[in-house]
């Protein structure tokens, strides 16, 4: 029995700033490929805020400025959610990316195979398309993808630091807070990008939109982020969300982002929040979460849950973490709890989670109850 969920967004810690990057990849960083793009490159000569804000003051129709970090390695390649190429596995060639297309964004790869991960770019191109003086959009794209620009203007910054990069996408996020419509989507375009930064000035930043000031939108989609692609750091945040952040629609936000974490103690802290955490709610969703985890930690979790949680709402919810169990695991259990257990409501939500596993032993236990009656 697989879990169908659909969870938005996604789609990835230490680096060095570009000024000491690797001669290699300093090359990569001043050039960009380009298509269908009248590119003006310039070195940066003072603070980027500073530059970038005389481009955009100083446009009236629209044009895109751009310039590459290092990015995260290890952890997701990424492309442009509209690009033209033979096969997404190729992270050779990222293919065209088409800027000026209205429902671009990113995709992000997770780089379980080592090979891939190896072999993946290592700058993420960080664009902002300005007109009218605002910034409309931010796309990124893989130092090995292709700018097709639509015909505009590209000015290609070289020289900046990944913390300047930072704190430029922060004003963006900060100012998008509590905001709809474009600004809200720029908001989130700046999150995902600062995310994707290989520098310690990301985590900082990613932790501060954390404090429960911030409104609760920005806090749930900082901790995804934090889970997928901080690690340690991320991580760290995470645990203490988890414990303190006053919002349960953040904390169970806060468990997801936990079952994404690749840090081994992300577990345990989701086995504490399924047992402690204030609210039911929370409770049942840090079951949920493990049960797609699996592992024999998680499944004592949730079986604990069934027998010693004071509420009825979160043992059917664990009931049901059982049924996400592989099937070796989650049917026996399951065939236990509808047995055994005190509470009627209990056994009826193992039951008919039985009844849609499809499973021989859950026919025989059928039989088995039939022929009692």
């Amino acid at each position: 029995m697989k879990a169908r969920t659909a969870v938005g967004a996604f789609a990835l810690a230490f680096g060095l700033a570009l000024a000491a990057l690797p001669a290699k990849a300093q090359a990569s960083a001043d050039s960009v490929r380009t298509t269908n793009a009248k590119v003006e490159k310039r070195a940066l000569s003072g603070p980027l805020a500073q530059e970038f804000d005389s481009l955009a003051q100083g446009t009236q129709g629209p044009r895109w400025i751009g310039y590459a970090v290092e990015a995260q390695r290890n952890q997701h390649a990424i492309c442009c959610e509209h690009y033209t190429s033979g096969r997404r596995e190729d992270w050779r060639d990222c293919g065209r990316c088409r800027l000026e297309r209205e429902d671009g964004g990113v995709t992000t790869s997770d780089g379980d195979d080592a090979t891939v991960r190896l072999e993946g770019p290592s700058l993420l191109l960080v664009l902002y398309r300005v007109e009218n003086k605002r910034v409309g959009r931010i796309r990124l794209a893989a130092e090995n993808c292709t700018l097709d620009a639509g015909g505009l203007t590209l000015v290609w910054l070289t020289g900046v630091k990944a913390a300047e990069s930072v704190a430029l996408l922060e004003s963006f996020v900060r100012g998008a807070a509590g905001s709809d419509g474009e600004e809200r989507g720029v908001g989130n375009e700046a999150l995902t990008a600062i995310a994707l930064h290989a520098d310690s000035a990301a985590d900082r930043a990613l932790e501060s939109f954390t404090a429960p000031e911030n409104p609760e939108k920005l806090r749930r989609q900082t901790s995804f982020w934090l889970g997928a692609s901080r690690g340690k750091p991320g991580f760290a945040v995470l645990k203490r969300m988890a414990k303190s952040d006053p919002s349960p629609h953040v904390r169970d936000q806060v468990v997801f982002a936990l079952s994404v974490s690749k840090e081994p103690e992300a577990v345990d802290e989701m086995i504490r929040m399924a047992h402690q955490d204030e609210s039911s709610h929370v409770r049942g969703q840090a079951l949920f979460w493990l049960a797609q985890k699996a592992g024999q930690k998680a499944a004592r979790a949730i079986s604990g849950a069934i027998e010693d949680d004071p509420d009825t709402g979160v043992k059917k919810q664990a009931v049901f973490a059982l049924s996400q169990l592989p099937g070796d695991e989650g049917v026996p259990k399951l065939i236990e709890v509808a047995r055994t257990n005190k509470n009627p409501s209990v056994r009826k939500q193992a039951m008919f989670w039985l009844g849609q596993s499809s499973d021989p032993r859950a026919l025989k236990f059928f039989e088995e109850v039939l022929a009692q009656h």
